[in-house]
């Protein structure tokens, strides 16, 4: 493979499918992976036409099917030099004493232990190698706690750690680390929070200017292309609305 290869988790939709789009713009060669074949095929034709381009379809939380789907990739698509683990999501918006257990496990499965697995079958290549970037996504809510967040939260504060820990104990090979830890982003991330209730997702981004998924794939792209003794290792994005997890201007569109 002549191209850089960029491994892109959640890339059916949001950030993960403007990743891909924005990195194939840059001259990498993509390989988008999720749970949804059809957008996964799709996301094809959204890419320039000479873009090599291979799709990978696991659930983030089944350990064997992310070694297996990984594993299955052919021999030159395997030096992966860009790891953009991207995948997660928010399961429910309720007080501790109230939340659903199928929720928490949702959140921590996806958001820390995905992650986890994703990271166990790329990175010993990147080792071997003594290159590589790793992108993690978190949120906000890797950084501060707001009301009946707690679990998501707890789950993005892993990140964050997880993050650091990352940095650290790769250094010795020459693999930058960074966070992306974005605030307000109007995706599918509400939907899925509120369980398919479009109005109540609607208002989470009404009466402000949220960011897009564009603007976080804008600052990976960024990010990728700086020089090689350059990192940006933790990045907050937040919409010019938002001064907190907590703190919104909703007068300001």
């Amino acid at each position: 493979m002549e191209k850089k290869i960029a491994f892109i988790t959640g890339a059916t939709s949001g950030i993960g499918r403007a990743c891909a789009r924005y990195l194939a713009e840059e001259g990498f060669a993509i390989v988008g992976c999720g749970r949804r074949k059809e957008r996964l095929e799709q996301l094809k034709a959204e890419l320039p036409s000479d873009t090599p381009y291979q799709y990978l379809v696991f659930d983030v939380r089944d350990k064997e099917a992310v070694f297996a789907a990984v594993d299955s990739l052919p021999k030159e698509w395997q030096s992966i030099d860009v790891l953009i683990n991207n995948a997660g999501n928010a399961h429910g918006l309720d007080p501790i004493h109230e939340g659903s257990e199928a929720d928490w496990d949702a959140m921590m499965d996806i958001n820390v232990k995905g992650l986890l697995y994703v990271s166990k079958k790329i990175i010993p290549g990147m080792v071997e190698r003594k290159s590589g970037q790793i992108i993690n996504i978190g949120s906000t809510a890797g950084k501060e706690v707001y009301p009946k967040g707690n679990v998501y939260c707890g789950s993005k504060h892993a990140v964050d750690a997880i993050t650091k820990g990352m940095r650290l104990d790769l250094n010795p090979y020459g693999i930058k680390v960074m966070a992306i830890n974005p605030g307000l982003v109007d995706t599918e991330f509400s939907l899925v929070r509120f369980k398919g209730d479009d109005d109540k997702a609607a208002q989470v981004y009404k009466g402000f200017q949220p960011l897009k998924a564009e603007d976080i794939a804008d600052v990976v792209r960024f990010a990728i292309t700086r020089p090689p003794h350059v990192v940006l290792a933790d990045v907050i994005v937040l919409p010019t609305a938002q001064a907190s997890t907590t703190l919104l201007n909703k007068d300001h569109e």
